[in-house]
């Protein structure tokens, strides 16, 4: 590798971090540097394709397969590349912010595979963008451990066969590090930083260890974004001195316009290609977001009342799995997001039955494996896989041929019979405000009514508040939406925090202002893109 330049970039409004200078490196920093200037305006022009589609599915209420790529759907000649051996057998796999506790569990789990996520289960403070960094690469090194303050109870790291293989996932395309500018003070792309720093400094630490640097790629709109990262994972290996096609990416089809391009987007990164992952909660808040104006044919019942058997699920979830067996990629189910009690053995014993269905469904269905938010949950869903895999990797032979989804059926919101109700209403205000204070204290992931809560389902609660005023739903009491009974519902939430925690707690916490950063994002008439773009405004660290 040549010597690189000095960095352009700057560090700022941040306080120093211990072993920042480890992570912030001159040559990391110059890495970054150059990522920026080659890639960053190609991805201003295609955020600025986003609201343009915005615009035309506003104006038409549909979408379709794209006529301009239907040779690459109709070529049944090409394949993605073979899986490494580190990602062959993906049946279990766990999610989780990269702080040094969960890092350690994580890894511990006996899940195949650690989804390392610095996207929507990490609020992106400048401490958990520079130390979740840190940790990763005390792991490859073996160089960590982990001491509960509260409890005093100690973690280490099992044998390094017994370890879940990483995959980590950077921020979307269109968040920012506001930390880290350019010259000119613009802001480096958060996807870049994550994604540079992470390559930079373990590329060639994971080859060694017999593994590589492997990625999910969140929020992907189009397959030209896709090829926006195959072209930067080109770039990445060239200037690192990585062997071509080292890299791999699996992408999450979380957004419904992904949803109609998903051959597309394992072709654009074949090389480099690992599977495509049916990401629930963010596919059901794009839905809404592309939709939102569609009137009452596209309006979401409650958010727990879509589950994956509603019938443009199955379409979405089934289409998937054969455009991945179709051309050699593993097919990656969603989350299972219970978090077990630890005093109610009931809630537990009806919760762990829901799992066991749903990913049993997944495996029946032909997915090679599937995501937990909690590692208890790990022995479930290996079971549920293991009864149909057995000693196979995967079962991408079973090709689904028989699926057959038309565009019409993937926006078929009214063939589910499930209407809104007032108690989905106030869930989804609870949610929303218990989630967002979390995050503004730092914290991406938060357990809430025995769920693992992230941005995703933030943004579908706030999402579908926004949707429901907006068509002028009509709850099943009787009661139409209104910003007024939303505003209703939310303070009388904000009273039930105060009186659950006490006066001392509430004052400590960030309650007022998740309130007012919920209401204003679901009330506002212009519909904020993504709630993360507000929320890191208020953001401290």
């Amino acid at each position: 590798m040549s010597a690189p330049a000095p960095s352009p970039l700057a560090i700022v409004d941040a306080e120093p971090l211990p072993r920042q200078e480890e992570v912030l490196t001159e040559a990391a920093l110059a890495f970054v540097a150059e990522l920026h200037r080659r890639f960053t305006p190609r991805r201003d022009e295609l955020l600025a394709r986003r609201a343009e589609r915005r615009a035309e599915i506003a104006r038409t209420c549909t979408l379709d397969f794209l006529p301009e790529t239907a040779a690459v759907r109709a070529d049944d000649s090409w394949k993605v590349a073979p899986a490494p051996e580190a990602l062959n057998d993906r049946r279990v796999e766990i999610t989780g912010p990269t702080d040094r506790k969960m890092t350690v569990n994580a890894l511990n789990s006996g899940a195949r595979v650690w989804l390392a996520d610095f996207e929507d289960a990490s609020a992106p403070t400048w401490e958990n963008v520079v130390l979740g960094q840190v940790n990763l690469s005390d792991a490859y090194t073996r160089n960590i451990d982990f001491t509960d303050p509260g409890s005093g109870k100690s973690y280490a790291l099992k044998a390094d066969e017994e370890l879940a293989t990483v995959v980590m996932r950077p921020r979307g395309w269109h968040l920012n590090e506001r930390h880290l500018v350019d010259a000119d003070g613009t802001p480096v792309p958060g996807a870049l930083v994550d994604f540079g720093l992470y390559f930079f400094h373990n590329a060639q630490r994971l080859l060694d260890l017999g593994k590589g640097p492997y990625f999910y790629l969140p929020k992907t709109e189009s397959h030209l974004e896709a090829r926006l990262w195959n072209e930067v994972f080109v770039f990445a290996q060239e200037y690192c001195g990585i062997p071509q096609g080292t890299v791999r990416a699996t992408v999450l089809i979380e957004t419904i316009t992904a949803a109609y391009e998903m051959e597309e987007i394992l072709y654009e990164l074949r090389d480099h290609a690992s599977g495509l992952n049916a990401g629930r909660w963010d596919y059901l808040f794009s839905i809404v977001k592309n939709f939102r104006d569609g009137g009452a044919k596209f309006v979401l019942p409650d958010r727990n009342a879509v589950t994956m058997t509603a019938p443009f699920m199955r379409a979405y979830t089934e289409l998937l799995v054969r455009t991945c067996h179709k051309r050699g990629a593993h097919a990656i189910g969603g989350m299972a997001a219970f978090i077990p009690s630890r005093r109610d053995a009931e809630v537990n014993k009806v919760a762990f039955e829901k799992v066991r269905a749903d990913k049993d469904r997944e495996a029946n269905d032909g997915f090679d494996g599937s995501w937990v938010a909690h590692p208890d949950l790990v022995p479930i869903a290996m079971e549920s896989f293991d009864k149909v895999l057995g000693d196979k990797p995967h079962q991408k032979d079973r090709l689904r041929e028989d699926v057959d989804v038309e565009a019409a059926d993937l926006i078929a919101i009214d063939s589910l019979d499930a209407k809104p109700t007032y108690a989905g209403l106030v869930n989804a205000v609870q949610v929303g405000i218990r989630y967002i204070e979390a995050w503004l204290r730092g914290l991406g992931a938060v357990a809430i009514f025995n769920l693992m809560e992230d941005a995703a389902t933030a943004e579908i609660s706030r999402s579908q508040i926004w949707q429901w005023i907006n068509a002028e739903v009509v709850l099943d009491n009787g009661e139409q939406v209104t910003a007024e009974l939303a505003r209703e519902v939310a303070a009388g939430e904000l009273a039930d925090i105060r009186a659950e925690i006490g006066e001392k707690a509430f004052a400590a916490g960030n309650w007022q202002q998740a309130h007012d950063l919920l209401l204003k994002v679901s009330l506002d008439e212009d519909y904020a893109d993504f709630l993360t773009l507000p929320a890191y405004e208020q953001l401290k660290g």
